[in-house]
């Protein structure tokens, strides 16, 4: 059977939706679009809608992206102004450079003006502290009213005792055990030698030196360890004041310690003995190497000159070891400046605690998400109990360092004094 089909009236060119026009499309006469029913994979996971508050937040981190792009480039604008009001901006700019004498000779007057309204009341608390000089019962009495505004509870010393002739022994050594960061540089040995030490002093340079700076003197009594009666170390600042208006480090020096024989701290002496490959013969060698101790601080680390820097003397990992030992060292010079000699007698109480921030190391940790059944297991601070299957014993838990009054006291945990939960 055959059929006979009219070609010539029939459109041969099948419809595309490049060759069919949009109005005589089926979508546009009203008709209903064709549908392909759903495909569903169970394991497929479902797509969930961005919030609102993300995307917002994308676009603010785009936009601060952009403009931070921006910083420190030129607008263009003041490239574009007259050349007369150009006058007029660098007139500022010279202006300015008298306030940053003015900075500098008001800072180098205040250091003077410290200096001289300072030095009485040390002297006397080092009388006071060496027994030198009884306290007045004026001092005894303003000292209480402090303790007593400090501490509701405290209760008043007797009237009818004297203070004591012998002053306040190790006072000192307390005061720098106190402060967190000096007494981990402190060892059992260097205590042996700070017990000797009298008195800590600062002292300005003078205005007429080129650069500004400090110097700090650690007065000792006769001692078994040096024969120097003062260490010093010299801080020095930089000649201009920084941006924000404060002296800007520069470098360290330090007093070389005339050490006894063989009482050197910062050394610890090895014995070895060697055998002569020839004669067979053995003996006794003693070699020296450096050790940790509070008297490294008179041996300040010295900044890397521009020349090493240049010519690639110090490789990345050097220099930011190097950036670090010097940060530390002008940070522990500051904190005895600014905190531990005019505050001595709260370090020694231990009353200085309560203003140190402890809590700084608290943002690099993050809380950890565990089952309901292993949070009952274990509570904050409390010892943990090796199991008695395991193979070592299992270290208590360290706590930090005390914010109430007292120095000197135990910082470990005694596991037998804890009770479990």
């Amino acid at each position: 059977m055959s059929y006979n089909i009219p070609i010539n009236q029939v459109d041969p060119t099948a419809p595309t939706p490049q060759n069919t026009p949009l109005t005589n499309a089926p979508i546009a006469q009203g008709l209903s679009r064709p549908t392909v029913p759903d495909i569903t994979e169970d394991n497929e996971p479902e797509e969930e809608e961005e919030p609102a508050g993300t995307i917002q937040q994308a676009m603010l981190g785009l936009v601060h992206g952009k403009l931070s792009g921006l910083v420190g480039k030129s607008s263009g604008y003041v490239e574009s102004l007259p050349v007369e009001v150009k006058k007029n901006i660098e007139a500022l700019k010279g202006v300015q450079v008298k306030q940053v004498e003015l900075q500098n000779q008001y800072k180098r007057e205040c250091l003077e003006l410290e200096k001289k309204l300072q030095k009485p009341l040390y002297d006397r608390r080092l009388a006071i502290i060496t027994g030198k000089a009884q306290p007045t019962p004026e001092e005894v009495e303003a000292g209480e009213q402090q303790s007593i505004k400090d501490d509701p509870d405290y209760s008043p010393l007797p009237k009818d005792v004297q203070p004591s002739a012998a002053g306040i022994p190790e006072f000192w050594l307390t005061a720098l055990r106190t402060h967190v960061h000096l007494n981990d540089t402190i060892t059992d040995r260097d205590a042996e030698a700070l017990k000797s030490l009298t008195d800590i002093r600062i002292e300005y340079l003078p205005s007429t030196e080129k650069k500004p700076g400090f110097k700090l003197l650690f007065h000792f009594a006769p001692n078994d360890f040096f024969e120097n009666e003062v260490l010093e170390k010299t801080y020095l600042y930089q000649e201009e004041v920084g941006y924000s208006g404060d002296f800007m480090y520069d470098r360290a020096i330090g007093t070389e310690i005339k050490w006894k024989e063989d009482k050197d701290l910062t050394k610890e002496f090895e014995v070895k003995k060697q055998r002569n490959k020839n004669t067979n013969r053995t003996r006794l060698v003693r070699k020296a190497r450096p050790t940790a101790s509070f008297f490294n601080f008179f041996s300040p680390p010295q900044p890397p000159s521009d020349e090493a820097i240049e010519n690639g003397d110090l490789d990345e990992d050097e220099l930011e070891e190097l950036e670090e030992k010097l940060e530390i060292d002008y940070q522990l010079g500051e904190d005895l400046k600014e905190k531990v000699i005019p505050r001595a007698i709260d370090y020694f109480t231990g009353k200085a605690l309560e203003y140190e921030d402890f809590d700084d190391d608290d943002d690099d940790f993050e809380d950890i998400e565990e089952d309901d059944e292993d949070e009952d297991d274990f509570e904050d601070d409390v010892c943990w109990y090796p199991d008695s299957d395991s193979d070592g014993d299992i270290p208590a838990r360290r706590r930090g360092p005390p914010k109430g009054r007292g120095a000197g006291a135990n910082q470990n945990v005694n596991p037998e004094e804890c009770k479990q939960q």
